[in-house]
């Protein structure tokens, strides 16, 4: 069940994510905050769908360890665009919660997962 739940909500995230940064090169013409973080937004998803499809389940738990990371990375990139004034507060607050709650549901599944493998 959870694992649908971050499929959906990680591919939520990175549709709005794209929007984003269409803004950003667009409107405000950043185009390497911008980049960086449609790189690390769009990965998240991409290798939740990648653990989905594990072998094994080390190899499920690697994945989403990645994805753990690209989503770290992503917050990482909204807090400075919001720092350096490309996105206001109010932009990085309708985005921002979402990361937030694939990186817990990740941390969760994760967790989970390595006590199953025990």
């Amino acid at each position: 069940m959870s694992q649908s739940i971050i499929k959906i909500k990680s591919f939520e995230l990175a549709v709005l994510g794209v929007s984003y940064y269409k803004n950003l090169i667009d409107k405000k013409k950043e185009y390497v905050l911008s980049k960086q973080f449609l790189r690390s937004v769009t990965s998240v998803g991409a290798n939740i769908r990648e653990a989905i499809n594990a072998q094994c389940k080390a190899d499920f738990i690697h994945k989403l360890s990645i994805s753990q990371k690209e989503c770290d990375e992503t917050m990482y990139w909204l807090e400075l665009l919001k720092e350096t004034n490309y996105i206001t507060v109010d932009e990085f607050n309708s985005i921002y919660p979402q990361c937030n709650e694939v990186l817990k549901i990740l941390r969760s599944i994760i967790i989970t997962s390595k006590k199953n493998n025990s």
